[in-house]
């Protein structure tokens, strides 16, 4: 078994990893949101059309899946 000091050096890098991920996760977030604000500027200036939802749909899923981890 390792020392506390070993135990305790692996929860620091632990924590390091996990804030790293939460900090990326949040970078990732605001691109998603300026791209959905980007599109439905787009879509209501007549820029696109119907046939090219799937975009919006794809960014939505990924906005959606960014969230889960934050409840």
């Amino acid at each position: 078994m390792g020392t506390s000091n070993e135990h305790d050096t692996l929860l620091q890098h632990e924590l390091a990893v996990m804030e790293g991920i939460l900090e990326s996760k949040a970078q990732y977030r605001k691109i998603i949101k300026a791209s959905l604000a980007k599109w439905v500027k787009d879509f209501q200036d007549g820029r696109i059309e119907f046939r090219t939802v799937d975009d919006l749909k794809k960014l939505i899923e990924i906005d959606i899946e960014l969230q889960k981890d934050d409840f």
